[in-house]
């Protein structure tokens, strides 16, 4: 099982959520799940997984994926950026799986591989603007076709935009087999 994550701070406040389907090509979700945290650790500079990281972990453990992808940077360049420690925390608690990264935008000295897919929605052609892929656990390039091989006609998969939507889904608004709830 693969599972995307995602989280979208209202101030103090974050809601978290885990997509989970069978396989890349997969265009239905299998399960998903949102955490409401209610008091996240502020935002430091270069230390974003400390805010992020306990938000989404216990999405992950309910579910035990064989890989994760978030919405950014395994790598930051020589630096491990927030899937990378996402990866070790796993590992340290018993669960070792791939981690992607699929960012938006590029960050200078990522040895990132670019994944032009889709087109930008409402309009023609294909999107100029590439996602940025990085991974630990699984072998980059694999990674980047994986991305690539992702269901959707436009530049962020269909299943990687739906987590994005649940981060953003107000109280009381359902998510389908939801993992974990607030």
């Amino acid at each position: 099982m693969i599972a995307a994550v995602d989280v979208h701070y209202f101030g103090e406040v974050a809601q978290a959520a885990l997509v989970a389907f069978a396989d890349w090509t997969s265009d239905e979700a299998l399960l998903e799940g949102i955490q409401r945290v209610d008091r996240v650790a502020p935002y430091v500079p270069g230390e974003f997984f400390r805010r992020e990281l306990p938000c989404v972990l216990p999405l992950i453990e309910a579910v035990k994926p064989e890989v994760v992808i978030v919405d950014g940077y395994v790598w930051l360049g020589a630096q491990p950026g927030l899937g990378a420690h996402l990866h070790n925390m796993l590992a340290r608690r018993g669960h070792t799986c791939a981690v992607v990264g699929a960012a938006k935008t590029p960050f200078k000295g990522t040895q990132a591989v670019e994944v032009r897919r889709g087109q930008r929605k409402g309009r023609r052609g294909p999107s100029p603007r590439p996602l940025y892929v990085t991974s630990v656990g699984m072998d980059p390039t694999a990674a980047a076709q994986a991305v690539a091989s992702m269901a959707g006609p436009w530049r962020i998969p269909l299943l990687l935009r739906r987590v994005d939507e649940l981060t953003r889904m107000k109280r009381g608004d359902r998510a389908r087999s939801a993992a974990v709830s607030d």
